[in-house]
């Protein structure tokens, strides 16, 4: 099976420069708007399903004032460069095509309060962009506006380009909504439900947020057995956790090392047995596409979800078995702070050992975008299990599946047709229609529901970020935000755009048994150019 959406991750990138003289004036105008080894296996045979109590409610999330009528006013303290967004709220694509065009004032490039100097021949400034939804009223200047008038004449355009073009397939179906009312403008097969790919992320992340809420933190931690001596790594699964030197604001099983070993140390310990606690997750770790780069085995605990390489995204080598490797990366780093630790092996916390340490992710919100513009499995997997021990489901394929499902069905989504057997899309055997992207879309674009925002703000950007770094190098560069997906004889798309005269729409283009990868691409692309012609 190949992914093509992932296979230029390495190598792609945004070209300022040549995106500059590409994107059209109008994106400006966007951007204003818009233990002994017997003690160890013992405790490991009496394994049990992780209980709903490991999960931390979230407590401290807060929205800005104006978040209901802003539409994208997320807490500057949430938004981290895990995401498309710099920690001002500025998108890091449009500040960088401000500065090649020799823009100024606005975001400080992160120079930070009170030291706003320039250096000779540094860029300057550039203007604060605007956030992606504008207020959704619709009354006020520069505000979205009401759906489009003539809807036959959207409804040609697009038979034209989707209906009617041989690159989508044997089966395609479409949807066009006006998100500030859900109303659909568009529909072709819109209630027919097919392989979506990775368009699945926008479910789970939906799922996920409403599910745990947008500040909950994924935790990692270490736990003493008073009984034992034995040293316990428990996963907590987060794929982000970092085995390297720079941690980049994610969790760090340095830091974990170090906080653990001084806790040691405090108790006059200098020797461990190690072992580690795979047990939040239930099942198989093995995703029924069988071993592949495009994901990990799914654990509880892995480091730098199990690449090989230096590689933060994208396909990679993995490790065989992510959870032991994490746990030698463990043991080595303990040592450098003079702990000696056994070579580890798997076991269970019990209630009566005692942490000594953890370190967390970043919020889910963050997590979140991440997984949307990088199209990151392994975090799609972990955020579906997440899903599934916050609501009581098993944290397995199945029971993630059906979190997912139920979390939609509470929403008041239309899961008719919809079948999800994974969080990332890479099963064949998922089914979502483009009514349901397209609602799940309107419900993150509703005022009310300000934790859903990072379903938009972490869509790749067209011709800037993400899977859509190399695509759209004409036409609606900068405007068309919009999740791909990507297996063989699959294509799929889904989104939103601002239409020229200030229309925001919800857009989902799903084709499958395609025989061309590359010219069904470009034909989703086209139509989707095409909502944002004038």
């Amino acid at each position: 099976m190949t992914v093509p959406e992932l296979r230029p991750w390495r190598t792609a990138g945004p070209r300022v420069a040549r995106a500059a003289g590409a994107v059209r004036p109008r994106l400006t105008r966007f951007a204003r708007t818009a233990t002994p080894w017997v003690a160890r296996f013992a405790r490991f045979a009496r394994t049990t399903a992780p209980q709903l109590a490991r999960i931390t409610r979230p407590k401290t999330w807060q929205y800005t004032a104006g978040a209901a009528t802003a539409g994208l006013a997320l807490a500057a303290g949430v938004v981290t460069a895990a995401g498309p967004w710099d920690s001002t709220g500025q998108r890091t694509a449009e500040r960088d095509r401000a500065v090649a065009l020799d823009h100024t004032g606005g975001t400080d490039h992160g120079r930070g309060p009170g030291n706003s100097g320039t250096a000779p021949g540094s860029p300057r400034p550039a203007p604060s962009a605007g956030p992606v939804l504008a207020g959704l009223g619709g009354t006020t200047t520069g505000g979205v506006k009401a759906a489009p008038g003539d809807r036959a004449a959207l409804a040609d355009l697009l038979d034209l380009l989707l209906k009617d073009a041989p690159a989508l397939g044997e089966r395609r179906a479409a949807a066009v909504v006006d998100l500030t009312t859900g109303k659909r403008l568009y529909g072709l097969g819109s209630g027919t439900a097919l392989t979506p790919a990775s368009t699945t992320k926008i479910a789970t992340a939906v799922a996920a947020l409403t599910a745990l809420g947008p500040d909950h933190r994924l935790t990692t931690r270490t736990a003493l057995e008073a009984d034992t001596g034995e040293l316990v790594l428990v996963g907590g699964g987060d794929p982000t956790l970092t085995a390297r030197k720079d941690a980049q604001g994610l969790a760090s099983l340095r830091t974990l090392a170090e906080k653990t070993a001084a806790a040691l140390k405090k108790r006059d310990v200098r020797k461990v047995t190690l072992s580690y606690d795979t047990t939040l997750y239930a099942g198989t770790d093995l995703h029924p596409i069988g071993i592949n780069e495009n994901l990990a085995r799914v654990t509880a605990l892995m480091a730098d979800e199990g690449r090989t390489d230096d590689s933060t995204s994208g396909p990679a080598p993995r490790v065989a078995d992510p959870a032991d490797a994490a746990a030698r990366a463990f043991a080595g780093f303990l040592k450098q702070h003079g702990i000696t630790a056994s070579p580890p092996g798997p076991s269970k916390a019990t209630g009566r050992a005692a942490t000594l340490a953890t370190v967390s992710s970043p919020p889910l919100s963050a997590l979140v975008e991440r997984m949307l513009t990088n199209s990151d499995n392994d975090l799609a997997e972990a955020l579906a299990r997440h899903t599934a021990v916050a609501t009581g489901k098993r944290a397995d394929f199945a029971g993630a599946g059906a979190a997912i499902t139920a979390r939609l069905k509470q929403l008041g989504l239309p899961v008719d047709g919809a079948r999800f057997h994974d969080g990332s899309g890479l099963d064949r055997t998922d089914l979502i229609t483009p009514d349901l992207l397209t609602a799940l879309l309107t419900e993150a674009a509703d005022p009310s529901r300000p934790q859903l925002r990072p379903v938009l703000t972490g869509l790749p950007v067209a011709h800037f970020t993400g899977t859509l770094a190399g695509r759209y190098t004409d036409g609606a560069a900068g405007l068309v935000r919009a999740k791909t997906g990507t297996l063989t004889g699959v294509n799929t798309l889904a989104g939103t755009i601002t239409t020229p005269d200030g229309h925001l729409l919800g857009f989902a283009f799903l084709a499958n048994a395609t025989t061309d990868a590359w010219a069904a691409q470009s034909a989703l692309d086209r139509a989707a150019t095409t909502l944002a012609s004038p």
